[in-house]
């Protein structure tokens, strides 16, 4: 069985409480980027594939545990994959028995394959000439034809990958989705990841004093500015995507079952199932403007229980969204 990381809303306040949402989707796709990359690269050492993969070693450790947890049924030692770790950091990996069966697919099945596979190709370190490209190009010739795969590519995103490339400082306006304002932003820029079907940054914002992660589908424009940006250590835990702070306000709901899609796709701090199959949950809101979308899109599907003055932020979002409907 594959173990998963759980992804979490952490902030500076003690207990860490795991979303039912998985971070494990992020780490999923590197893992599967990994272990070609791997195999036509023997004894490649942890730092190297760091570097490549562009996360810390930790990370490459975590990925490196998991691997021998991943199988088939019954996952007995011809269903599941070995790695070995020398002492001097250089890595291999054996497949199970199971993968070096020829596979019979149907067309359906073929183009999922492909699909998936192209958009692998888009993680960072993927070898876009090693064994998973090559294998995608017979997949090709066999179900008629290329497959092109969008993995969400923005304006900006070349720019800002240049950016990190280059250790370039940025200058970009910025919309914040959780406070809907616009601002300028300086950043040191230190990685672009793609995660949960958007691209992020991860840089240092001086504006912020801090570490900061951007979407940069809300990138408005980007501007190099020439100067070189400082070397910095990554944040090991930029993939959590959000990570709630200790005075942002923690807003409890109470939702039914139309709107438990809130648990697979926002960070929670807690959860509680009730008899009457309704879910109440704790979120960490860091913008007004955030949580009165939240509860508009909802609409009848939840029920504020806590703070009750989120209540009557909702009833004047309502009457903004009326007034400009009336005007």
């Amino acid at each position: 069985m594959c173990s998963r990381n759980g992804r979490l809303a952490k902030g500076n306040f003690g207990e860490v409480k795991m979303s039912p949402r998985p971070q494990s989707a992020t780490q999923l796709q590197r893992m599967l980027a990994l272990v070609p990359w791997i195999l036509a690269n023997p004894e490649t050492t942890i730092d190297e594939l760091a570097k490549r993969f562009e996360v810390s070693s930790r990370e490459i450790e975590k990925d490196l545990a998991v691997l021998p947890l991943c199988g088939l049924p019954p996952y007995t030692a011809d269903r599941l994959i070995d790695v070995l770790v020398s002492e001097d950091g250089s890595v291999s990996i054996r497949l199970a028995e199971y993968f070096e069966r020829p596979l019979r697919l149907t067309p359906g099945e073929g183009l999922a394959l492909l699909a998936a596979g192209r958009a692998l190709l888009a993680v960072p370190g993927s070898d876009p000439s090693g064994p998973l490209a090559n294998a995608l190009v017979k997949l090709e010739e066999v179900v008629g034809g290329p497959v092109a795969v969008d993995v969400g590519n923005t304006d900006n995103l070349s720019e800002l990958q240049s950016a990190v490339a280059k250790s370039e400082q940025v200058e970009m306006v910025y919309h914040s989705f959780a406070r809907d304002e616009i601002s300028t932003r300086r950043v040191d820029p230190q990685q672009v990841f793609h995660a949960l079907g958007f691209w992020y940054l991860a840089a240092f914002c001086h504006q912020a004093d801090d570490n900061r992660l951007f979407r940069i589908d809300r990138v408005q424009s980007v501007r190099l500015t020439g100067e070189q940006s400082k070397k910095r250590p990554v944040d090991d835990d930029f993939e959590s995507i959000f990570h709630p702070k200790v005075n942002d306000e923690r807003v409890r709901l109470l939702l039914n079952s139309e709107a438990l899609w809130v648990i697979e796709d926002l960070p929670i701090e807690d959860s509680i199932e009730r008899d009457d199959g309704k879910v109440e949950v704790v979120i960490a809101v860091s913008g007004t403007a955030f949580l009165d979308r939240l509860l508009l899109r909802l609409g009848p599907a939840v029920e504020v229980i806590d703070p009750l003055s989120a209540r009557d932020d909702l009833v004047k979002a309502t009457q903004r969204i009326l007034d400009l409907y009336s005007s």
